[in-house]
């Protein structure tokens, strides 16, 4: 919505109410009620527990390790200080400082985390007789429509808290590629950079969302965490620092896919477009195009995209080494197979910064780099290279496959950094070493010379 035009609907409906308003006046009954007085009510029950972020991060995407401060949002849920966010707030966090509305400043520490869906919970570190903390409550995202008003809380920019007010464009927006476990509330309320991990409250004065995501180009393109994916995942993050995501392999597909003009038989059931290498579900027979009606007896209809966050939250949250019961259909026949799940465990790779070489590695992992896990099911890749630096200058690239460094085996993180300590002890007799990688499927030999000490020019 326009902002001009939504700034004069306000004035309109908090200056000049109806005339059924002012017959309600006229006759002593209750009169509608002002809206700016409904947004203020809101406001009161949620914006004393937002939260203003400042984190040092670890940063090893420019080919060297550095600190970064980033900021970001926060709403504290609990009287004892536990805090919502978002993952990409406090990722590789190495300190956490939180700012409260009443003007305490606070340490904090990372209770759990989850990139799939991007939330995090932390944990204020509360002096003693530090009295009460204001905290908000949950609203059910569910029974949201596109239209109602809505309120972005936070600090956008790295400034003071703030209020910005908006409709729900979108009750069930699917992204691909981030919408794995959980659609998106889409909402013109603008989410700014630091607004990230902040509520998105509706007028009940009510957390529905956690803001996520914004779009630089253009308004009316903001996405927040619905508030049922959020409650189901925090008491995980409290209880195990980390979603314990149960995983079966499966690639899924919905029935109908008018963007890719694809439509399969049926009108119940998720396509299966394959199975991940090594799953549960390939060593248990599932083939692609295999329709999976239901599990454990639980229907899995994915008639569009915006049906498969669902159906992979349900089966993410299966209990993992318990043989699940599948109901598939292969072309006419019904079959019934027992998939037993395994934990899905860590969905990014470790990183380890190689001074002198200029580079990054990191370890590959198969959620993280499906292209580079592909090819080696295991071991490291260059993450990034520093310019100027060695590195860059001999050639190597992002996404290069680490094989052998001077004829070794580079099997896994721990070896590179050997190798790179071993090559630092040695520079003045020997300042060239060989690396051999897998770039796009094909092996070649590189030669690092790191003679030149680029941090002390």
């Amino acid at each position: 919505m326009n902002n001009l035009l939504f700034r004069s609907v306000i004035s309109i409906l908090a200056i000049a109410p109806p005339a059924s308003a002012a017959q309600d006046q006229s006759t002593g009954m209750n009169a509608r009620p002002d809206f700016r007085q409904v947004v203020q009510d809101g406001k009161s029950k949620v914006f004393p527990a937002v939260v203003y972020f400042k984190v040092v991060r670890e940063d090893n995407e420019r080919g060297e390790k550095k600190a970064q401060e980033v900021s970001g949002s926060g709403v504290i849920i609990s009287p004892d200080g536990d805090v919502l966010t978002n993952w990409h707030v406090v990722d590789k966090a190495q300190s956490v400082r939180c700012l409260l509305t009443d003007g305490r400043g606070m340490t904090a520490r990372v209770l759990g985390t989850d990139k799939d869906t991007d939330l995090a919970l932390v944990k204020l570190d509360l002096p003693k007789d530090s009295g009460s903390l204001p905290y908000a409550g949950f609203g059910d995202s569910r029974v949201l429509k596109e239209g109602d008003f809505v309120m972005a809380m936070g600090a956008p920019w790295g400034l003071n808290r703030s209020v910005s007010i908006g409709i729900v464009s979108c009750t069930r927006r699917f992204l691909d590629r981030v919408s794995e476990y959980s659609l998106w509330l889409q909402t013109d309320a603008p989410i700014n950079p630091g607004n990230s991990g902040g509520p998105l409250v509706n007028t009940d004065g009510q957390i529905i969302g956690i803001n996520s995501r914004g779009m630089n180009s253009g308004d009316g393109m903001g996405f927040a965490i619905p508030s049922e994916t959020v409650q189901v995942l925090a008491a995980q993050l409290r209880e195990h620092g980390r979603v314990n995501w149960t995983w079966f392999g499966l690639q899924l597909q919905p029935l109908r896919d008018f963007n890719k003009d694809t439509y399969f038989e049926g009108s119940d059931g998720v396509i299966v477009a394959e199975t991940d290498p090594n799953s549960p579900a390939r060593q248990a027979g599932v083939q692609a195009r295999d329709r999976i009606l239901s599990v454990n007896g639980t229907s899995t209809t994915g008639m569009t995209d915006e049906d498969l966050p669902a159906i992979r939250r349900f089966l993410g949250l299966l209990p993992k080494k318990d043989a699940a019961s599948f109901e598939i259909m292969r072309g006419a026949e019904k079959l019934t197979l027992k998939i037993t799940p395994r934990e899905k465990g860590v969905v990014e790779g470790k990183e380890l910064a190689c001074k002198r070489w200029d580079l990054t590695v990191k370890e590959i992992n198969q959620f993280d780099n499906p292209d580079l896990y592909f090819h080696r099911q295991s071991g490291v890749f260059v993450f990034a290279t520093k310019y100027p630096g060695n590195a860059s200058n001999s050639g190597l690239q992002h996404n290069d496959i680490i094989l052998k460094i001077d004829g070794k085996e580079m099997a896994s993180l721990s070896d590179v950094e050997v190798a790179h300590k071993t090559a630092l002890e040695n520079v003045d007799k020997k300042s060239r070493i060989v690396f051999g990688v897998l770039r796009a499927g094909l092996t070649r030999q590189v030669v690092l010379d790191f003679a030149r000490d680029y941090a002390k020019e």
